[in-house]
């Protein structure tokens, strides 16, 4: 199956009342105004829009309500994050019905399987969708490593279709394209690793901390794309700090701040997280305030 994933998919936070309940309306807001600004798909209830502490009710009832704001002007994605394969499946299965576009696919959590249960897990629930699937690979928060020659094997499953690749190691990108060569979209997952991952060779992004600022987000990312490096260096040097947020133990927290605090959101979370306080909260939002004054111009491309 040829990749038909690209450019910008920001992984989008769903916005809470103060009791930590769904606030539908904000979400669908938020939706908008990110596609908007140029993204090229949404993926909702992944880490960032905490699938994890969800119900399975809320969880479709969500994507049931954000697939119909968004009405097929972009793809979208819903994350997947469960603890069993038969868990996996029947989610997949809902999302056909509900008008998925596809979905970003996490190994199991809270197990940290031997690679012949990663690869197993991944195959079983690929092949009970007919759903397009962005393998997920994040070893540092989730404790399973798919290597490049896992990629590789898989490659035979035809709905596998993208890989965010968020091991925090740059390096794996060329590693990437020297195994598996063109056979997926490769985007990556890590934002203060965006400039040097795009100089390497990616085909998207799903980005966090820039949903905050969606019109910068989407000009940077267009810079990257148009190899106009040295504007994207300069922009990525104004950027930078703000991305340092997304690689953090608190980076929903973080994030929510700054959606907040740039107008497009609230920061309410569900427990057991709690909103910033004190001096942590102090220190995170210096740097979103520098950010907010320092914006650089979009002059036009």
């Amino acid at each position: 199956m040829k990749p038909h994933w690209q450019g910008v998919f920001p992984a989008i936070t769903t916005q809470m009342h103060p009791d930590g309940s769904l606030n539908m309306e904000a979400t669908a807001a938020h939706a908008e105004i990110l596609i908007a600004s140029g993204v090229s798909g949404m993926i909702f209830l992944g880490s960032l829009g905490e699938i994890q502490p969800m119900e399975a009710a809320e969880r479709r009832l969500l994507m049931k309500e954000m697939i119909g704001v968004v009405k097929g002007r972009v793809p979208v994605l819903s994350g997947v994050a469960e603890t069993s394969t038969a868990a996996a499946m029947a989610y997949l299965k809902d999302l056909e019905g509900l008008g998925a576009d596809g979905v970003m696919l996490m190994p199991p959590m809270l197990y940290r399987a031997a690679p012949d249960e990663t690869m197993t897990f991944f195959r079983t629930v690929a092949k009970s969708t007919g759903l397009p699937i962005m393998i997920y690979n994040n070893p540092i928060s989730y404790a399973n490593d798919i290597t490049p020659e896992m990629f590789a094997q898989l490659a035979d499953q035809k709905n596998f279709v993208a890989l965010k690749e968020s091991s925090g190691d740059v390096r794996r990108i060329t590693d990437l394209h020297n195994v598996i060569g063109g056979r997926y979209a490769l985007f990556t997952g890590v934002d203060n690793l965006c400039l040097e991952a795009s100089i390497l060779g990616i085909d998207g992004w799903v980005a966090g901390s820039g949903i905050a600022f969606p019109a910068e987000n989407q000009y940077f990312w267009e810079l990257t794309r148009r190899g106009l490096w040295d504007r994207a260096r300069e922009m990525y040097r104004w950027f930078t700090p703000l991305l340092h947020l997304d690689v953090n133990t608190k980076f929903v927290q973080n994030i929510k701040l700054a959606v907040q605090e740039c107008g497009l959101g609230k920061e309410w979370v569900r427990a057991p997280r709690q909103p910033l306080h004190g001096e942590e909260r102090a220190r995170v939002l210096e740097v979103i305030h520098k950010g907010m004054a320092t914006r650089p111009a979009l002059p036009p491309l």
